[in-house]
């Protein structure tokens, strides 16, 4: 793969200077329809050999086009705060919004590459990590970003001739530090990695342009030119979103007993008020320990609520909550997405609210809305929706690779419990703004939901983040079974 970058290109001065002007011209004319049209962001890796222009040619492209629209990021080591999230973390959070075009100075590659080549890490885990990468691209490709990845190459000979020339001007000495002779000593075993990852990686999503850098203006002609390019494509391209990168499943069979996990719920359990007041202590005693233990340091804790309206899901996250010291514990209550989170892949601002060692991200809703609302009210296409599960459960199998304690519950109610529920808070003064129009309009489609909730229930209740399915026509016996399986869960895992 790296063969065809150690050719020895070159470029003069005469003819750079004559090819700068239009092509800046032609970056800055795609770059501004796509920041006006804000239909899709740009994504643009810039990884390679240790002092083959990286940050030349970052500092070039934001030379060349509008500054404005553009977010870079140098990515180094990870922070301490970044180490007690997945790894994926912090890149997530960095990713641009529609109409911008993100930067990454290395990427979400350089480790994995590192660490196999230092040989800290195993083939296998190398591997996983490549197959963890190219379904994060397929994914932002399928949510409509445009991805284009640079890898600058010197050879081993022009690699240690370019820091030699670098160290020998006071300028740019500081540009080479003991950690770069160390990794070039190492040469050898990065290319094998790198050529290795690289051709892994290589799709026709998010296919990787490898650019010889020795020579600095061919270089950024040559990056210049394929950024252009690529933008320029997407541009004239009639569908502003790229059709799915895979063929999603098909929907789950309908069963032909009529039986289905939500039909197979006991909804006539419930508890007595007194062995309610009872199990209800215990368990938020057992909980306010839990938190409090130090191996409770270890781990950090994520609640998805999900349920029919009126279930019950706000009174059994403050049962929660009551046993909790404020200051572990956030609740996210998930509405309809915000301007600036309809401008990112729909996981994003689930990506972001991710906890710190010891403390408890609570979400009242979750990122299953793409599955459930999205799916049974059409704001979401089908190839978009069927191609979540999948999505989904790999952001799941993320966090619980990090230690992070994941519990789902699904709370249950008959439609006839919700019909009373529905009719007792119209008539409660304090009630009252717990009860919408829209909770009516989704009554009306109780099949469609039902059957949406069947197909979540099956697609994603995995061995590491199963689904908890709570019977809450009786809201004593829900928030009991709801503390007692939290309790259960986080104990297992300290």
């Amino acid at each position: 793969m790296f063969e065809s970058a150690e050719l020895g290109h070159a470029v003069d001065k005469k003819f750079y200077d004559k090819q700068r002007p239009a092509l800046r011209a032609d970056l800055l004319d795609a770059q501004t329809q796509i920041a006006v049209e804000k239909n899709f962001p740009v994504i643009v890796l810039v990884g390679g050999v240790d002092n083959s222009g990286k940050g030349d040619t970052v500092n070039t492209l934001s030379e060349w086009m509008d500054p404005r629209h553009i977010q870079t990021h140098a990515m180094g080591d990870p922070t301490d705060e970044e180490c007690e999230r997945p790894p994926m973390w912090r890149f997530w959070r960095a990713l641009p919004p529609k109409g911008k075009v993100g930067i990454f100075f290395n990427s979400w590659y350089t480790q994995p590459i590192r660490l196999r080549a230092r040989d800290e890490t195993k083939n296998v885990d190398l591997e996983r990590s490549l197959e963890e990468i190219a379904r994060f691209e397929r994914m932002l490709y399928d949510e409509g970003a445009l991805i284009v990845k640079f890898w600058l190459h010197l050879s081993k000979k022009k690699q240690k001739e370019r820091m030699k020339a670098l160290e020998h001007d006071r300028r740019t000495r500081w540009r080479v530090t003991d950690e770069d002779w160390k990794n070039h000593t190492n040469y050898d075993a990065l290319r094998r990695v790198s050529e290795r990852a690289l051709r892994e990686t290589s799709t026709a999503q998010a296919p990787w342009i490898v650019v010889e850098a020795f020579d600095a203006r061919y270089r950024n002609l040559t990056v210049g030119k394929a950024l252009r390019d690529a933008m320029r494509a997407r541009l004239d391209r009639k569908e502003r979103k790229p059709r799915p990168s895979h063929v999603p499943p098909p929907p789950a069979a309908v069963p032909i007993d009529d039986r289905d996990v939500l039909r197979s719920l006991d909804l006539t359990k419930s508890l007595g008020e007194k062995k309610y007041e009872s199990r209800l202590s215990a368990a938020q005693e057992r909980l306010n320990v839990a938190s409090r233990s130090k191996k409770f340091e270890r781990i950090s804790v994520v609640l998805a609520f999900e349920g029919n309206d009126a279930a019950g899901k706000g009174g059994a996250i403050r049962r929660v909550t009551r046993s909790l010291d404020a200051r572990v514990y956030h609740v996210h209550s998930i509405a309809a997405p915000t301007e600036e989170e309809r401008a990112q892949p729909y996981l994003w601002r689930f990506w972001r609210q991710l906890p710190r060692k010891r403390h408890i991200a609570i979400f009242d809703r979750s990122w299953y809305g793409r599955v459930l609302v999205e799916r049974v009210e059409g704001f979401a296409p089908a190839d978009d929706w069927m191609r979540a599960y999948g999505e989904i459960n790999d952001f799941e199998e993320r966090l619980a690779d990090h230690g992070i304690v994941l519990v789902k519950f699904w709370l249950s109610i008959s439609k006839k419990e919700q019909l009373a529920r529905f009719e007792a808070r119209k008539k409660t003064a304090f009630k009252r703004f717990k009860i919408t129009e829209e909770d009516w309009r989704n009554r009306k489609k109780w099949p469609e939901y039902e059957r949406a909730v069947v197909d979540m229930v099956d697609r994603t209740s995995t061995d590491v983040a199963p689904w908890h399915l709570v019977e809450a026509n009786d809201k004593r016996y829900a928030r009991v079974k709801i503390l007692e399986t939290l309790c259960d869960r986080i104990e297992a895992a300290m």
